[in-house]
């Protein structure tokens, strides 16, 4: 081995060695950075909240999410036509820095409450499409004073107010539908503000709290702060409760992860990384065959389609072609929303507005004008498949 490269590793593994003694003499400072998972003992993760969640329910049967929210809500609908549903009734539970439910997912959380389950979600701030589907503003303030006093609205649970200063932000409803809202708690530093809600929706009821700091661990072991998560909690519903939680559950580890959590294992993991980099940039060689250029080959599917397309259309057979529009829309909608298109009704058009997004008016149409030429076959002119085509496209067509 060459003489340079030798001394390049021994000083290497002897600045590494030096860097690790220095960072692990060092006092470990306090690492505030929020991260809500439920394995984090830092001050703003949710290890305390975990370990005792059943005491904070105790008449709740706990049940971990371990997919995402999305497959939670579509795994457990039940498409039977005669009685839809969800198989696993009961309380969402979310509670996160921020909601990073997206839209795709609040639609099917609101689809879920609609058929008379409830939702509870903590978050400084939530998505706009869950805003203005409940006819709500949410609003931030500055922390001018460092200190914000949260209490609760129902007298029973007490008049306690509590003070947290860590990792907390003026956050409120600005604007609420007082028709379907009932204001549940508050939060001030002058006046008194609402932060917690809950919402009728249909049939079902979602609970909305801006202070999730408060089942962090650090407030959780701070003086009586446990109170106030405990009063906010007594809202929950008792039956099933569905936690979507961040980090590993059920014992899960990972060697890399706690390596790297570790300053003096982590400095050294990148110096060693950064150090073995740079010897392949000075001293390795480029040795690669020139790569040949393939010609693709040609995509003859597409001339095929478009003949067959040709063909049909000169023939004048346009109830064929309006059958395979319809075939390939209803498959479109099997495949991409996993709905029942067995029947074309009212529901139908109400289940593929909510997953969609799509206008309402828009899918009406669309159905009608397909119910309208199944009922009458083979009548069907090159008007009413330029007409039904353009409905088809409507719906399918991504804004």
């Amino acid at each position: 081995m060459n003489k340079n490269i030798i001394i390049y590793i021994v000083l290497l593994v002897l600045l590494i060695i030096g860097i690790s003694f220095i960072e692990s003499a060092d006092p470990k400072p306090v690492d505030w950075t929020p991260s809500y998972d439920i394995k984090d003992k830092r001050p703003l993760g949710l290890y305390v909240f975990n370990a005792e969640i059943k005491g904070l329910l105790k008449k709740s049967k706990i049940e971990k999410i371990k997919q995402t929210p999305y497959s939670f809500f579509t795994e457990s609908y039940n498409y039977d036509t005669i009685n839809p549903g969800y198989t696993k009734k009961g309380t969402f539970l979310y509670i996160d820095e921020f909601s990073n439910l997206n839209e795709e997912e609040v639609n099917e959380m609101l689809t879920y409450v609609s058929y008379g389950n409830k939702a509870f979600i903590s978050a400084k701030d939530f998505p706009k499409n869950l805003m203005d589907s409940l006819s709500m503003n949410q609003t931030s303030e500055y922390n001018r004073k460092g200190a914000i006093l949260n209490g609760i609205y129902n007298k029973s649970l007490g008049n306690t107010e509590y003070k947290i200063e860590e990792d907390v932000t003026l956050g409120y409803f600005s604007k609420i539908d007082y028709d379907y809202t009932t204001a549940l708690g508050y939060v001030r530093q002058d006046t008194a503000k609402i932060n917690f809600v809950k919402v009728n929706y249909y049939d079902g009821e979602i609970y909305l709290h801006k202070q999730p700091a408060a089942f962090t661990n650090f407030h959780l072991l701070k003086e009586n702060h446990y109170q106030y998560a405990e009063k906010v909690l007594s809202y929950v519903p008792e039956g099933n409760v569905y936690w979507y939680t961040k980090g590993q559950i059920e014992g899960e580890s990972s060697l890399l992860k706690y390596f790297l959590s570790q300053p003096a294992f982590r400095a050294a993991t990148y110096i060693f990384l950064i150090g073995m980099l740079l010897f392949m940039i000075f001293n390795a060689k480029r040795k690669q065959r020139i790569v040949p250029i393939f010609k693709p080959l040609t995509n003859t599917t597409i001339d095929f389609v478009k003949s067959i397309g040709n063909l049909y259309h000169q023939e004048g057979n346009h109830d064929n072609i309006i059958d395979k529009k319809i075939i390939y829309f209803l498959e479109k909608i099997r495949n991409e929303y996993l709905m029942d298109t067995t029947k074309l009704d009212d529901q139908f058009i109400r289940k593929l507005h909510q997953k969609s997004g799509k206008d309402i008016q828009v899918i009406e149409k669309a159905v009608f004008l397909i119910n309208a030429h199944r009922r009458s076959p083979n009548t069907s002119i090159e008007a009413d498949l330029i007409q039904i085509s353009n409905a088809i496209e409507n719906v399918l067509h991504k804004d």
